[in-house]
């Protein structure tokens, strides 16, 4: 973000205040050009009208350079904003790499291919960001999440495991919504229009981007734990007495996101303590299995996997921000 300095001038009875160039120029804006302009409590926006505003855009030339990666440029334009990419090619592209740019559309909410011939591909972003809301797509995170986690505590007790090995097909949804939130946030930082829209200071922009990450590597974590009890030698009365451990999680996880999407601190600190009863029981657990010999090494790794979901969810509740007296 660049900044200007510039002197009020009066003429008549109005203040006046020249806009720099440069902003003016990128933007096309002409003498009868209409602007938005927000005021805040000591500041002062103008913003372009959304009618008049051009879409970012972001070419990748092909061939790639040595080393690079056509799925983790589009992901990265993606996340930073860009409405339209492009890749223009000097040569046809391979069906190959065709086809890894058809597989990340899928991976990228409201990006679709809207032009393309042999050597060019042109993607757009079609969704209006004004009508998404952060907290709803955080929650949704969080509810997919938390569902692959009550499958996780199924598996504990059924016989019938193989729907954990299914788990790390509801984790790429988990990082769908992710990379539209993070696109989301990144957003909001830039444009602080949209941040008015969403009712969101910066504090609350990083929060988000926190929140959002705990939560993406909750489902990572949990398609891990998934695979290790899918394939675990454990007996069925180990795994039964792990259930009855952890399985009174998910209501607490749920309070957590609850907390956050509401900015309640209250029920944030009830989730925190209730998150402290459920940490000091299971390490009470693994104590006593430490203490034992011959415990199985996989049993230990399944409580500390059990560990780190929670703990990202009692973080999640950690960023509620506190009640200070004025």
């Amino acid at each position: 973000m660049t900044k200007f300095i510039r002197r009020l001038q009066k003429i008549g009875s109005s203040i006046l205040v020249c806009l720099p160039k440069e902003w003016v120029d990128a933007n096309n804006l002409q003498k009868s050009t209409q602007v938005e302009i927000e005021t805040g409590q000591d500041s002062l926006s103008v913003t372009v009208n959304k009618e008049n505003r051009p879409s970012k855009q972001v070419v990748i030339s092909y061939p790639l350079p040595k080393d690079e990666n056509i799925v983790a440029d589009i992901t990265g334009a993606y996340l930073l904003g860009y409405d339209i990419i492009k890749i223009q090619g000097k040569e046809s592209i391979p069906i190959e790499d065709r086809e890894k740019i058809r597989n990340s559309m899928r991976r990228l909410v409201g990006m679709e291919i809207i032009e393309e011939d042999s050597s060019n591909v042109i993607m757009q972003f079609l969704l209006d960001v004004t009508t998404l809301q952060p907290d709803k797509i955080l929650k949704r995170i969080s509810s997919i999440a938390l569902g692959m986690f009550n499958d996780v505590l199924t598996g504990l007790i059924s016989d019938d495991k193989s729907n954990l090995l299914t788990l790390s097909n509801r984790d790429v949804e988990v990082n769908r919504q992710y990379f539209l939130l993070v696109r989301l946030i990144r957003s909001t930082m830039i444009d602080r229009k949209l941040a008015g829209v969403f009712n969101l200071e910066n504090i609350d922009i990083l929060d988000y981007r926190i929140a959002a990450n705990l939560l993406e590597n909750v489902g990572d974590t949990t398609v891990e734990l998934s695979n290790l009890i899918a394939n675990t030698s454990l007996s069925s009365s180990k795994l039964k007495l792990l259930y009855e451990i952890v399985k009174d999680f998910p209501s607490i996880a749920k309070k957590s996101t609850d907390a956050f999407t509401k900015n309640d601190r209250i029920l944030a600190i009830q989730a925190i303590s209730q998150h402290k009863k459920y940490q000091d029981k299971i390490s009470k657990f693994r104590t006593s299995l430490e203490n034992k010999k011959h415990v199985p090494i996989d049993y230990l790794d399944l409580i500390y996997l059990f560990e780190r979901i929670a703990k990202s969810w009692a973080d999640v509740a950690d960023l509620v921000k506190p009640i200070y007296k004025q």
